[in-house]
């Protein structure tokens, strides 16, 4: 429904003395001759038309009878500018509070993130409620003890880490945003067998990738989100429940098919070893981080669910058994275990720790 005219606050608001001198100029008064046709000196009828008097009924009467205008007329041109005024002032008392909150809350807030994703516009009036809509809050208050929340004390600033954790939690609120408004099937929690085949048949024929993921995903009831990255968040993705369907973001920061696999698969991991029985967890993946949190259960746990449902453990030992490994060999891999070449190639120099091998073997996405 849109907003009548009636509601409208206008830009600044007109007196009826502005419309006074307009009649007089039109009759061809001068502003003395007019003031003594209504019995009144002419500082009174400046101050009239400078807008320092206001038109009562009686001046309304006496125009009525110098301009032909009716009474009524003038009086409601009085009454609309008090209106008026009155809206003028209350939106610039608004306007004055909200830059006053906005000042107060912009250090807890990805302010340049929120820009970018057209959440903010530069109005404190309307960025304000969207602000709050995005980060789950009704007011100020809340706002920063979300801020506070215990789950971000990890991410305090810190050189070695080089985080800024206003915007890792603005990139956070944003995907539960984002993740509210996407649909997807009904969540089953014993789908991974069949979902792990769909996706690995998409990741061997490396052909649309990112939106065929998404595409299956959604109708396994498990929600995808690819969202861009903000400045000094070295996040790879999250995890985290959307009403009552398990839910990934993904920042996408590699052209690489073998870290799309392995970030997706790795979150797929947290979503059925730890979401499952905890509704209210959320998980998040950097790419740098401190070693506590790179070698704790839930991510040594998710690591070996990407690894061993990309390729399968026992196949994965044998391949790696042999004296050398050539090209050929990794094709003919690939094949035997069903995932894209770049998959092994890419855990072949993760294990041994290169990562300049020679190679006609793509990486690329597509």
């Amino acid at each position: 429904m849109g907003t009548r005219i009636e509601e409208l606050t206008p830009a600044f608001s007109i007196h009826p003395g502005e419309m006074i001198l307009d009649e007089i100029m039109a009759n061809g008064y001068s502003q003395s001759e007019f003031a003594k046709k209504l019995g009144m000196n002419r500082s009174q009828l400046n101050e009239i038309i400078k807008g320092k008097r206001d038109v009562n009924a009686e001046l309304a009467t006496l125009l009525e009878a110098a301009l032909g205008l009716p009474a009524k007329y003038w009086l409601n041109l009085q009454n609309q500018y008090d209106i008026d005024k009155v809206k003028i002032e209350e939106k610039a008392a608004k306007q004055v509070d909200a830059i006053k909150e906005f000042d107060a809350i912009s250090q807890f807030v990805a302010v340049k993130y929120l820009k970018k994703q057209s959440i903010i516009c530069g109005d404190p009036v309307d960025d304000l409620p969207n602000i709050y809509n995005v980060y789950g809050v009704h007011n100020q208050q809340e706002l920063i003890a979300e801020y506070n929340n215990p789950q971000y004390a990890r991410f305090r600033k810190s050189e070695k880490l080089n985080i800024d954790k206003t915007n890792l939690i603005g990139w956070v609120k944003y995907s539960e945003f984002t993740a509210k408004r996407v649909d997807v099937s009904t969540f089953k929690d014993d789908s991974w067998e069949s979902l792990k085949r769909e996706l690995r048949k998409v990741i061997y024929d490396n052909r649309d990738v990112h939106e065929r993921a998404r595409n299956i995903l959604g109708t396994y009831g498990i929600k995808l989100l690819y969202q861009p990255k903000a400045e000094k968040v070295p996040v790879d993705g999250i995890a985290f429940w959307s009403d009552e369907n398990p839910t990934i973001s993904m920042t996408l920061r590699h052209k690489r098919l073998d870290n799309f696999a392995f970030t997706l698969f790795h979150e797929l991991g947290h979503v059925f070893l730890h979401l499952l029985g905890d509704r209210d967890k959320e998980i998040i993946d950097l790419f740098k981080n401190d070693e506590k949190f790179k070698t704790s259960k839930e991510e040594i746990e998710a690591n070996d669910f990407a690894s061993d449902n990309l390729i399968p453990k026992d196949d994965w030992s044998s391949f790696m058994a042999n004296e050398s490994i050539t090209e050929e060999m990794v094709y003919d891999f690939a094949d035997k275990v069903g995932i894209n070449a770049s998959i092994i190639l890419g855990r072949i120099c993760f294990e041994i720790g290169r990562y300049n091998i020679k190679t006609s073997i793509s990486h690329q996405i597509n």
